[in-house]
């Protein structure tokens, strides 16, 4: 019976993310559909641990639903244009009604700290207040808004002062005059002018739908702000989706760096997204800093200069440049900002189905961000891809490394035949194996 716990191999995995996370400012948008679907609590629960790890957080929450369900029972029909309601008296009794019993509901969760719950021993310090000015719509194609705002300043001082005392800032839809008005705000809005307002390392929107999807339904992990703004373009006005691509592109392009869009009906999401690798959502971001992909022949000179170093120093097999572009369609590597920083080759031996994971190495400057990780998970994926069972590698140095990583001392004789045979005895390699299935 396995004493193994997959949860302790993920937090392992996670620790890298957990210390780049630390001391950053994330803002996060929850919209009113994800609390009246009942997922409040899970999201209160996880948004506290990023909390207790470091993260400063901006919590922006939206009422749609709760207003909507409102307007209905009190059979009051608002008038819409271009994706907006126009938020009469009647319509701004119940929005600003619901806001600040959302807004009391979710301090009240925030500072829950009963021994049997999740946030016990928090003691997490919720503050909002009028941390969002705003100016209204006024009258647009002969319609007149009325109550109905857009952001005009986000008062970012405010915020920081608040961050740096170790507060979580709760912001509601809402937003204040100079003449002592409230106004109805989109809360995408409020999320994008907040996050571009503090330079936000990520603005995170949680959304019905998990991400993006391409022509065959895949997911796709990573857009510029160019790409996304095409799906933009094709939206529904004032759709969900619309109001969060919306957000999203436009903050990729104001100093944000990364946009998410992630689904609320994922309880796993938001640490599913932010804790692990390959993420659960669509990432958009305005340059792709760094990237795993399939080597190409213009790469050699990268790889070049990443190895050498390593071949000096014993670490690896020297290997020439006829090798590396005879052998260029195995190997994957990581490029940041246009340097190669990792690489690893797969070499299949099919008829065994074993693969050989080779020339696995990260430039000096770039340990500790998790990229031998990232390249052996690469392989592992390469290697179940391919229909092979079995991973071995040889190495001199690393031996403790692939032990960590779910691999075990073997022999010659678990070697294929061909590889067997062209071991080299001189360089006493440490063999080990890792079984895919």
């Amino acid at each position: 019976m396995s004493n193994r716990f997959p949860i302790a191999d993920w937090f392992r995995h996670s620790s890298p993310y957990i210390n780049a996370h630390r001391g950053r400012t994330f803002v996060v948008l929850i919209e009113g559909e994800a609390i009246a679907a009942g997922q409040g609590e899970q999201l209160i629960q996880d948004l506290a641990l990023l909390h207790t790890l470091g993260v400063r957080l901006v919590v922006v929450f939206g009422i749609r639903a709760q207003v909507t369900q409102a307007l209905n029972e009190r059979h009051i029909t608002p008038l819409r244009h271009d994706g907006r309601w126009v938020a009469s008296d009647a319509i701004m009794a119940q929005v600003e009604r619901i806001a600040a019993q959302q807004c009391l509901w979710l301090e009240a969760r925030f500072s829950l700290g009963l021994p049997n719950t999740p946030l016990h021993g928090s003691e997490m310090t919720v503050v909002s207040g009028n941390l969002v000015m705003a100016k209204p719509l006024g009258v647009r194609d002969g319609i007149d808004f009325e109550r109905s705002g857009e952001v005009r300043r986000v008062r970012s001082g405010a915020i920081e002062k608040l961050l740096k005392n170790d507060a979580l800032v709760l912001l509601p839809p809402l937003g204040f005059s100079s003449t002592g008005e409230v106004f109805d705000l989109d809360a995408a809005d409020v999320a994008m002018q907040t996050a571009v307002a503090l330079g936000a390392d990520k603005l995170i929107l949680l959304g019905a739908e998990a991400g993006l999807q391409d022509n065959q339904g895949a997911l796709q992990r990573q857009l510029t702000p160019a790409e996304a703004e095409c799906l933009c373009r094709q939206a529904q006005p004032g759709s969900e989706t619309a109001r969060h691509l919306g957000a999203a592109c436009f903050a990729a392009r104001h100093a944000v760096a990364r946009a998410h869009l992630l689904s609320w009906r994922n309880p796993d999401a938001l640490l599913g997204e932010l804790y692990t690798r390959d993420g659960v959502g669509t990432m958009i971001t305005e340059h792709r800093y760094e990237q795993l992909r399939p080597a190409e022949l213009t790469d050699i000179g990268g790889l070049l200069e990443l190895l050498e170093p390593l071949e000096k120093r014993g670490m690896l097999v020297a290997r020439s440049r006829e090798r590396l572009e005879h052998e260029i369609n195995d190997y994957r590597v990581i490029e940041r900002d246009g340097m190669i920083v990792g690489c690893a080759a797969l070499h299949a031996f099919a008829d065994t189905r074993m693969g050989e994971l080779a020339c696995l190495a990260v430039h000096d400057d770039y340990h500790g961000g998790a990229r031998g990780e990232m390249l052996l998970a690469e392989a592992e994926r390469q290697a179940r891809q391919q229909g092979l069972s079995r991973l071995f590698v040889l190495t001199t140095h690393t031996v403790h490394w692939f032990l960590e990583r779910g691999f075990s001392l073997a022999s010659m004789q678990d070697l294929p035949t061909l590889k067997r045979d062209t071991y080299n005895h001189a360089r006493k390699s440490k063999i080990l194996t890792k079984s895919l299935t």
